[in-house]
């Protein structure tokens, strides 16, 4: 586990670096500084969860990761489901807390940002859930022991540069 956690440190630096970039940004539009922690930390739960399910599954004998697996599909279409309904609602409290506090942005921007971003993130954490969960099982590693620190610090990063990039190209920066 050593070599992993070391990679995987190294990678989320490189998040802290992106968004030390972003300074400017976030210090322009404030309200986004709020989503920030929010937005990569509901992207690494969605992975988590997928992952603990898929991990279950193996040690039940009820997977082996054949793309006709209904149940699979399933999981995954109540990870983007899921993935839709906490996004919408990290919008509108962004938008509520910025209009109490004065610092927020139109509920459709904060709606697009989110959505795009949150959508994104929810991808990508199936993509790694999925393939960890496998890699793990078929090097004959535990998917309990690795999937979540991997699918967590990589959803990590790119939750936070997805959604500095969406923030960017929407509010034009």
């Amino acid at each position: 586990m050593f070599p992993l956690l070391v990679v995987l440190s190294i990678v989320v630096l490189w998040a802290g670096i992106t968004l030390e970039g972003a300074e400017e940004l976030l210090e322009r539009y404030a309200i986004l500084a709020v989503m920030v922690p929010t937005m990569v930390g509901l992207g690494g739960n969605l992975g988590a969860i997928l992952s603990s399910r898929l991990s279950s599954r193996l040690h039940l004998g009820t997977t082996e990761f054949d793309p006709r697996d209904r149940v699979l599909w399933a999981n995954v279409g109540a990870i983007l489901a899921l993935a839709a309904t906490v996004f919408t609602s990290l919008a509108v409290g962004a938008y509520l807390l910025g209009a109490f506090l004065g610092i927020g942005l139109p509920l459709s921007t904060l709606l697009l940002i989110s959505l795009v971003s949150g959508m994104s993130v929810a991808v990508i954490a199936i993509v790694f859930s999925i393939g960890a969960t496998y890699a793990s099982y078929r090097m004959g590693i535990d998917p309990d022991d690795t999937t979540i620190p991997i699918v967590t610090n990589v959803v990590d990063v790119f939750g936070m540069v997805i959604f500095l990039g969406v923030s960017g190209v929407v509010l034009g920066f």
